[in-house]
């Protein structure tokens, strides 16, 4: 990473300062009494930690869903600049997706997506730089190429799954990508039965998603039965707890209607402990029934597939440590998180500890499993990890983050949030090596601190300072809505390309020479292929008549950095968007005679404004 001289850095930092104080401002959040001085020390401090000078490159990648986008957003850590969006589920103007052929049949029906999850690919146990899994609730998961930052697959509606939230966690060397289902239903998908039968016959599932080491291209692997629970959040066992993935769930009583009073009777609910390996050698041995066109496999039919961990009610998070040997588990109606012992766990299974069963699963004793309750404060919803043994919980009642000592379960530090927060982000935070720079808090709620936009409030995401002993909120940033869950990566684990070399272009209809650029026809099908380079779109014209399926394949022939070109036809609807190298299609009706002009969307040179041509219908 490029940076400054310490020198350079305080002299403008000192600048600043100076040219604040001779025009007599008051320090920024200047504590009511406190002595002027320190504050502007406390200002410049953070202002140094997060200053990334024009030229210079953050130190980390935050990836952050988009919920209700369908996107998902990326940041640079610690600047907190927006760098790109990727979109994944719905339809984005801006770089044309949704409107060539080829991201438009991976959309297929839906036009909108709500991202929760966003999950890095993983070998043993550390984000690898090469992928990014991302789910939907409309049953999908996409797989997100970080070679390009481009969508590359989206997988579902996957059978049997209503509502994909516990999604996409992957296991430790990204063998799988894990789904629960949120919301229990008769199975098949689409066998009507009244809520009256919901705690008999309505069920939910667990998938396990399998990747290809090498390409990540997903597959459907194997579906576990499951009670009709909510399943929430999920991670994958690491190390000592390697081969097990962890979901909380909610609404063990089984209850139906006004949730908010009818599934918070009981004091706990559950975190189902999974063991993917048995599952998977399971589905390759044939057990389990075909249901929906998937095999589903029965946990009373694999005894030790499936147990139930009792926790706090309600409960959000469900986070492994580094080294695999707690699970961490919050209930969001308690003031408590719960460290459970993973060998303690083993230990009860051996044992058969159990305090009875939900539909066959085996339901272990909660005092045999756990080693403590650490009492972090109010509305405890995810854990994420630094290094040497620490853990820090986000509090959404307390609207602040609370820092703790694995082990010793001593609560050391506090800072609070200015707003509510959901989950948090830390740098390797979900990995077996954790960073421990960086804390992101992904608020839910924004209030007052910033300049009013509006009924709909810019959602917020404050960044902390957890290098030493006290954690600092160093700076608030207003991010895209909404930002469930984020994963930070260091930045040069990722090596993305800015070009695609012409030799790696194999689109059967791509062309790289304006010579072989023109119209055939076959029927009533024509083919335009089109060229795009600085200045011109080639052909600059072409006709034809009106019922015509035409397909534009435009091939942009640059190879410099960020000679983007686009192509947006008037009245009909397209916007694509062709980076260097590369060659995309779309296909529509010719549907009116008419002249439409066409021209480049993407500013590319002087005389980009000359980049255009005519279509002509007769």
């Amino acid at each position: 990473m490029k940076s400054r001289s310490t020198r350079t850095i305080l002299a403008t930092v000192a600048g600043i300062v100076a040219l604040g104080l001779l025009a007599g401002r008051c320090a920024p959040s200047a504590p009511r009494g406190a002595k002027k001085g320190a504050a502007v020390s406390d200002a410049a401090a953070a202002a140094m930690k997060v200053y990334v000078a024009p030229g210079d490159l953050d130190e980390y990648y935050m990836f952050a869903s988009g919920g209700h986008s369908g996107q998902v957003y990326v940041y640079g850590v610690p600047s907190m600049r927006h760098l790109v969006t990727i979109p994944v589920f719905t339809p984005y103007p801006a770089t044309g997706y949704g409107f060539d052929d080829d991201t438009k049949k991976m959309l297929g029906e839906f036009t909108w997506g709500d991202v929760h999850h966003p999950a890095l690919s993983e070998t043993k146990g550390d984000y690898d730089g090469r992928w990014l899994f991302v789910n939907d609730m409309n049953a999908r998961v996409a797989r997100i190429d970080l070679r390009d930052f481009k969508t590359r697959q989206i997988l579902g509606p996957v059978p049997n799954v209503s509502g994909n939230h516990g999604s996409a966690f992957v296991t430790p060397n990204t063998e799988y990508s894990m789904m629960a289902s949120r919301f229990s239903i008769p199975i098949p998908k689409g066998t009507p039965l009244g809520v009256d039968k919901y705690a008999t016959e309505y069920k939910g599932v667990v998938t396990g998603i399998r990747i290809d080491p090498k390409t990540g291209e997903m597959s459907i692997g194997w579906q576990i039965m499951m009670p009709p629970f909510d399943y929430d959040l999920g991670d994958a066992g690491k190390l000592a707890s390697d081969g097990w993935m962890f979901w909380t769930c909610y609404n063990s009583e089984r209850a139906t209607g006004k949730l908010e009073v009818t599934s918070t009777q009981r004091d706990r609910d559950y975190i189902a402990a999974v063991d993917w390996r048995l599952a998977e050698k399971s589905a390759a041995e044939g057990k389990g029934k075909m249901i929906g066109g998937i095999k589903v496999i029965d946990p009373r039919d694999v005894p030790g597939l499936v147990y139930l961990m009792p926790c706090g009610k309600s409960p959000h998070g469900v986070d492994v440590s580094p080294d695999g040997k707690w699970i961490v588990g919050s209930g969001k109606l308690q003031g408590v998180t719960t460290a459970f012992n993973f060998e303690k766990i083993q230990t009860a299974i051996k044992s058969k500890d159990f305090t009875g069963d939900e539909d066959g699963i085996p339901v272990l004793k909660y005092e045999s499993i756990k080693d403590a309750e650490v009492p972090v404060g109010l509305g405890p919803l995810h854990t994420q990890f630094g290094p040497d043994g620490y853990a820090y919980t986000s509090l959404f009642v307390d609207s602040a983050i609370a820092k703790w000592k694995l082990g010793t379960w001593e609560v050391v530090d506090k800072v609070p949030m200015s707003y509510s927060i959901g989950h948090l982000c830390a740098a390797h935070g979900d990995t077996v090596n954790p960073q421990g720079k960086w804390l992101v808090g992904l608020n839910k709620l924004s209030h007052g601190r910033h300049l009013s936009v509006g009924p709909s409030q810019p959602e917020s995401s404050q960044l902390v300072d957890i290098s030493e002993e006290k954690m600092k909120l160093v700076l608030d940033a207003f991010t895209e809505p909404e930002p469930h869950y984020a994963q930070m990566v260091k930045a040069d684990r990722l090596h993305p390309i800015e070009v695609y070399p012409k030799e790696e272009n194999k689109h059967p209809l791509a062309i790289w020479d304006v010579k072989d650029a023109g119209l055939t026809r076959n029927g009533s099908k024509v083919l335009v292929k089109m060229v795009e380079v600085r200045s011109t779109i080639t052909p600059t014209d072409f006709e034809i008549k009106e019922g015509d399926e035409v397909t534009l394949a435009i091939t942009n022939i640059e190879q410099t950095t960020d000679m983007l070109h686009g192509l947006g036809m008037l009245d009909y609807n397209f916007n694509i968007v062709v980076d260097p190298g590369e060659t995309k299609t779309v296909t529509f009706k010719a549907r009116k005679k008419g002249v439409f002009p066409y021209y480049c969307t993407n500013f590319c040179s002087a005389l980009h404004q000359e980049m255009q041509g005519y279509m002509i219908v007769r």
